[in-house]
């Protein structure tokens, strides 16, 4: 199969995956560019950036429509994070392969557990703590800077546990928190920017924003449940061959 094909086909994956989750889908993409499409360990954390940035701000335009993002909270969150985010970019390029493969193994596993828990209960009115929203929002730059995910399963735990949103805002807000800090991460890897190959990331982005707008039509016909469990049980398989790729 050509490596066109496998793009579109992963990218169109990934993206009915965020559509129909509402964040957590992204996290697939750095393993299908490295085990699919050949990509190195650093060149798929990039690439990763791209689709996560693109994907990212094509549904936040559509949330932002509906009403559901809180743009006071969400650029405070996220400027937190932009610092970390630049930082973590240039760690990631000294990092060992091996290293980077770990991490994003162990990310995965966090994620797919999650997934598998209950989800986070819709906020009530709340004291934000300054200290706790900063901390939150560092984390989260850090995670997106160093393994080019977007982190949207922990930004909305964050944006529901520290800011007291509701579900509904906290998803659409995290999606401008994990834009911002994905364009943060990229600000320093211009050099790696250029030498992707952009015959198979601009397809693989192109398909999930295609896919990101289909899966939010199929999270409302299937019980979201059930897509987690499913999509988790994968990220758990996938974060296990990952950790078993970088110690052996």
């Amino acid at each position: 199969m050509s490596a066109l094909i496998l793009a579109v086909v992963a990218g169109a994956v990934i993206g009915l995956a965020l559509g129909a989750l509402g964040g957590g889908g992204s996290v697939l993409a750095v393993p299908a560019l490295i085990y699919l499409l050949g990509f190195t360990p650093v060149a798929a954390t990039t690439a990763g950036l791209v689709i996560v940035a693109l994907t990212s701000g094509t549904a936040l335009a559509a949330h932002a429509r509906d009403g559901h993002v809180r743009w006071g909270m969400g650029l405070l969150f996220a400027a937190a994070g932009i610092g970390p985010a630049m930082l973590g970019s240039v760690l990631a390029g000294h990092l060992p392969a091996g290293a980077l493969s770990a991490g994003f193994a162990l990310v995965a596993a966090v994620a797919a557990i999650r997934m598998l828990r209950p989800g986070p209960e819709d906020g009530g009115v709340r004291e934000v703590r300054p200290g706790r929203a900063a901390a939150a929002g560092a984390g989260l730059g850090t995670v997106t800077g160093v393994l080019g995910v977007g982190g949207g399963f922990l930004a909305v735990p964050a944006l529901v546990g520290v800011l007291g949103l509701r579900m509904r805002a906290a998803v659409g807000t995290s999606l401008l928190v994990i834009t911002v800090n994905s364009l943060a991460a990229l600000g320093l890897r211009g050099g790696t920017v250029d030498h992707l190959d952009w015959a198979v990331v601009g397809p693989f982005a192109g398909a999930a924003i295609l896919g990101a707008w289909d899966g939010r039509r199929l999270g409302a016909k299937v019980k979201g449940g059930t897509l987690r469990r499913i999509f988790a049980v994968a990220l758990l398989a996938v974060a296990a061959c990952m950790f078993a790729d970088a110690v052996i």
